[in-house]
């Protein structure tokens, strides 16, 4: 179960955790977590698909919306072999190579997404604080390049981890504490000096989720600033309502990603079970709900999703 030098890594292989006091109960948990991920995925592929095939949703806020879907699809594809092996099949071994590659595809679907929102919460301040020239400002060219620099951004920063913790050695029993490979906890394996790791991991996660947390502020306290100039009431209440689904899918990202960190530092010596549950609140709750919001607070979604069924009716 571990590896004297790298030479020995391409036969090292890690071990995951799946819910520490519940083995008994894997197979009740699998049925609510491959529910989930059923949601996650067919929701999220839905908007995607209505986005895609409905004219109408060619606006700048519904194709940034279709973007988080795909960054939400992949946070759950990336996640699913691993959690629905354990709960399934017992399979608790993973190569560490796989291991790697799971670990770098989850930290930068999840920069993505971090990244979309940030495009998201600009998308609302030009449609309150200019809504004549909205679509002039956000063209369909500049839609492309923000969502291709999220993406090259997220690949870019992420890359070095994998790199950097395979040229460490592993000599010692190689588990984990999720039933997911997280950089957070594979940095904890080597028999050497991490402090690099460490220090990288964490500049990363200021200049991505640190940065853009701080920037959607930024942007609503100009929204808010420029719906005080809005004279009447009933303009300041619709100009809030367009901002409403977003901010519910930014409190569902942020506010899980805040709960974990807090736990891991002010509750290290709480039950491993509490913090395997909010780490998986952290990465399936999001996928799950945001599908939902937006097809309940947004009308045009809701048609374009209807549209997709009542085609598929016709064709038959």
């Amino acid at each position: 179960m571990g590896a004297k030098n790298n030479e020995s890594l391409d036969f090292l292989s890690v071990f995951l955790t799946g819910l520490p006091g519940l083995e008994a109960q894997h197979g009740w948990f699998s049925i609510l977590f491959f529910t989930m991920y059923i949601v996650a995925i067919v929701g999220n592929s839905l908007i995607m698909a209505a986005v895609q095939t409905n004219p109408a949703l060619h606006e700048p806020m519904y194709l940034f919306l279709s973007m988080l879907a795909v960054t939400e699809v992949g946070v759950s594809v990336s996640t699913l072999p691993t959690v629905m092996g354990i709960l399934w099949f017992n399979a608790f071994q993973v190569n560490f190579d796989g291991c790697l590659s799971q670990m770098f595809f989850i930290h930068t679907f999840s920069c993505m997404e971090s990244g979309v929102l940030l495009a998201m919460s600009y998308d609302r301040f030009v449609a309150i604080y200019s809504p004549l020239r909205y679509t002039a400002i956000l063209t369909l060219p500049r839609i492309i390049c923000m969502g291709l620099g999220i993406t090259l951004k997220s690949v870019t920063l992420m890359a070095s981890l994998p790199v950097l913790l395979r040229r460490l050695p592993y000599c010692h029993t190689n588990i984990l504490s999720h039933s997911y490979c997280l950089h957070s906890d594979l940095i904890q394996l080597p028999c050497a000096d991490t402090k690099l790791n460490s220090i990288l991991g964490l500049a990363i996660v200021l200049a991505t989720f640190g940065l853009d947390s701080l920037l959607i502020v930024i942007s609503y306290i100009l929204i808010l600033y420029t719906v005080l100039g809005i004279a009447s009431g009933e303009g300041r209440r619709k100009a809030l309502n367009t901002c409403v689904s977003h901010i519910c899918a930014v409190l569902v990202y942020y506010v899980p990603m805040i709960g974990v960190s807090v736990m891991h530092r002010a509750a290290k010596h709480a039950s491993p079970l509490i913090h395997t549950l909010m780490s998986n609140i952290y990465l399936f709750v999001p996928p799950v709900l945001n599908p939902i919001i937006y097809s309940v607070k947004t009308k045009p979604i809701r048609q374009g999703i209807a549209g997709l069924f009542s085609c598929k009716r016709e064709l038959f």
